[in-house]
């Protein structure tokens, strides 16, 4: 059997995806690789199918627990057998996994990073073959990566232990040109093949949204656009995960909350239930999604802003790995940038990495805040450049935002700030521009500060839009204290002497809610049959129930919309539809076709 009849008969494609068959011929050849590919690009396949070929076992170490048996359970359905070592078996399960790893049941072992120095697996290497070593998520080794695991840094230490050093691959899909380098370093590739394929993900819509009342846009826009479709919302906090994920379900949506403090089989069961499409929506910190196989994610809404562009890039790319048409949606905030400037302000790093992390959230910042496309700006930060300055799929490039002077405005704020001697927090300076009568601001006499009143025309939520976006733009810094005060900096003499203008978006400082555009679904054959499809995913979700499997691991949509538009009469059309292997049509190709073949007669 060559590689492309190994495709065909057990992921049922009949071609690859760009970057992977150079990936899986290199390691065929006996070389080390690395592997830079864009979420939903394919890259288990880069590893999962050459193990077939291996005379050993490939090992792949992830850090991914929650998720290795879902692998485990879809390499399985296709026939290639494996099995998982981590923390989430008992010591009884484990013994007889280890037997029948000793046995060679098994062509692909994952496991966690964290069990590789563990007693009983040591001693089981020194009696098995390991062919190839499979590294997912390899950006985890790197310290400047979003996502930096100290267990990583003992890969080499291990590799380097065994009898003979085993074929090496590293895959990642977020990954800048530096964390490539200190990758291929600190996992001491041997001169790797490496396929670092482009950023992009045509099939994704990107946008800011500046509203002010975000759960209200959020519901709207689930009721407008994503009506009974699987979603992701990430919250900054575990409060307001669970405060969305309340406000979700009084409306009528079936959502379930996902946080790093909440009971361990309590969080798995809600993981659990959003593949498995018993809930649409998941809202949860970032401590959910990375290595999240769900195919089928219509939309990833982020209602805090995220940590940095690799962070961003990396959940936003949960959405649309089945490659239809996705919405990634970021709902803007200056004070998000705040709170994330105030983490690392309070964090524990060394000067270097602080600097870092400040370097990244300004990317991100500037992502925010600029008209340009957006699209663009993510490519750019990975080292990739666009021929065209318009994506026209993005929130930009569809509908350029006018971009306004606000320099005066500026002015009058930073005047007021040192007119008071930097002393007072955000709601005092907006009420001394507003010229207010609260009590607190005429017992402390500043109604007789000379910037009292200047701005009276201005809401209030205008002034806080554009005092937010001078912190974000590093014009004005924020204490970290109990009572937090506004305070200049170095760069606010600049705009105080009319040397720097300040520009913002004019639609960002209109303060009523907006709403996304309503957004077409991607065109289907004209023969496309929904009555047939429903069926079809009626069937599946039965038959995934009744495994114990999610239903994307028996058919992926993009399976079942072929099935209902070219209506296949027997096993050989049923195999010429993509993703439909030899082993999946033998487990299910006759319930399938038997609902075909009476819809068709009837």
């Amino acid at each position: 059997m060559d590689v492309y009849k190994a495709l065909k008969t057990y992921f049922g494609y009949d071609e690859f995806k760009e970057g992977q068959e150079k990936l899986i011929k290199a390691v065929l050849e006996g070389k080390d690789a690395l592997g830079i590919m864009p979420t939903g690009g394919g890259k288990s396949l880069c590893y999962q199918l050459p193990a077939i070929f291996l005379d050993g076992i490939t090992l792949v170490i992830s850090p991914l627990i929650s998720l290795m048996k879902d692998q485990i359970d879809s390499l399985n359905e296709i026939g290639i057998p494996g099995t998982f070592i981590n923390s989430s078996i008992d010591d009884k399960d484990l013994n007889l996994r280890l037997q029948d790893i000793r046995k060679g049941k098994y062509k692909i072992i994952y496991i966690a990073p964290e069990r590789l120095n563990t007693y009983s697996f040591t001693s089981l290497i020194s009696n098995i073959e390991i062919s190839m070593i499979a590294i997912d998520e390899a950006h985890c080794i790197s310290q400047w990566g979003h996502d930096f695991r100290p267990s990583y840094t003992e890969i080499p230490k291990f590799i380097n232990s065994l009898p003979s050093r085993p074929i090496v691959g590293a895959y990642t899909a977020t990954a800048t040109k530096l964390i490539v380098e200190e990758i291929e370093q600190l996992l001491e590739l041997k001169k790797p093949i490496k396929s670092i394929i482009g950023f992009d993900r045509p099939n994704l819509f990107y946008q800011v949204v500046k509203v002010s009342d975000k759960i209200q846009y959020v519901i709207d826009n689930l009721n407008n656009n994503f009506k009974d479709q699987s979603g992701i919302i990430y919250c900054a906090t575990r409060k307001a995960v669970e405060s969305v994920a309340e406000k979700l379900n009084s409306q009528g949506f079936k959502a379930v909350a996902y946080h790093g403090g909440m009971n361990s089989n309590l969080r798995q069961k809600n993981q659990d239930d959003f593949i498995f499409n018993n809930v649409q929506i998941i809202v949860a910190t970032n401590a959910f999604g990375m290595g999240i196989d769900k195919p089928d994610v219509r939309f990833v809404i982020h209602y805090n802003m995220p940590q940095n562009m690799e962070a961003y890039y990396q959940e936003a790319g949960r959405a649309g790995r089945d490659g239809e048409p996705s919405y990634c949606t970021i709902l803007y905030s200056p004070s998000d940038i705040v709170k994330q400037k105030l983490l690392i302000q309070n964090s524990t790093f060394s000067e270097q990495r602080e600097n870092n992390l400040y370097e990244n959230l300004q990317y991100l910042v500037d992502y925010c805040n600029t008209n340009d496309c957006l699209r663009n700006m993510i490519l750019e930060y990975f080292g990739e450049i666009s021929k065209e300055s318009n994506c026209n799929n993005c929130g930009n490039c569809l509908n350029k935002s006018e971009m306004v002077d606000i320099t005066l405005e500026s002015q009058k704020i930073l005047s007021c700030i040192f007119r008071v001697q930097e002393r007072y927090g955000m709601t005092i300076i907006i009420q001394i521009l507003r010229g207010s009568k609260n009590k607190k601001v005429l017992n402390l006499s500043l109604d007789n500060v000379s910037t009292y009143g200047i701005m009276k025309e201005y809401s209030e939520n205008t002034l806080r839009e554009i005092i937010m976006t001078l912190i974000s733009m590093g014009y004005i810094q924020i204490t970290a204290d109990k009572f937090p005060v506004l305070k200049l900096t170095n760069k606010s003499g600049l705009v105080l002497k009319g040397l720097e203008k300040v520009f913002h978006k004019k639609d960002l400082l209109e303060t009523k809610a907006s709403h996304s555009k309503k957004f077409d679904k991607k065109d289907l054959p004209e023969c496309f049959d929904e009555e047939l499809y429903e069926k079809l995913r009626k069937l599946r979700y039965i038959l995934s129930q009744e495994k114990s499997i999610a239903p994307f691991m028996i058919f992926h949509d993009s399976t079942i919309k072929e099935m209902a538009s070219y209506f296949p009469q027997n096993k050989e059309n049923m195999l010429n539809i993509k993703g439909v292997g030899q082993k999946k049509f033998e487990s299910y190709g006759d319930a399938f076709l038997e609902i075909i073949l009476e819809h068709c007669n009837k």
